[in-house]
C-alpha cells in the first residue's frame, strides 16, 4: 500500500476517487496497484468504512 495514503480518511477519499474514475471494481484496483485487498479493506474498516460492490465505493 506504499502508493496509497496512510491516513484512513485520505485513503478513503483517494480509493473512492480511483474507483469512480479508473477502475470497474476493487479487485481491478488492487491488482493494478499491487495492493493486498484484505489489508486495504481492513485499514478502511478501522475508520468505519466498508466496500459496497454495487456502488463500487467505500462508505
Amino acid at each position: 500500500m506504499e502508493k496509497l495514503p496512510k491516513d484512513p480518511m485520505i485513503l478513503f477519499s483517494a480509493v473512492n476517487m480511483l474507483l469512480r474514475d479508473d477502475y470497474k471494481n476493487l479487485d481491478e484496483l488492487c491488482d493494478d496497484m499491487q495492493v493486498d485487498r484484505k489489508q486495504l479493506e481492513d485499514k478502511l474498516a478501522t475508520a468505519g468504512f466498508e466496500y459496497n460492490p454495487e456502488q463500487n465505493k467505500f462508505w
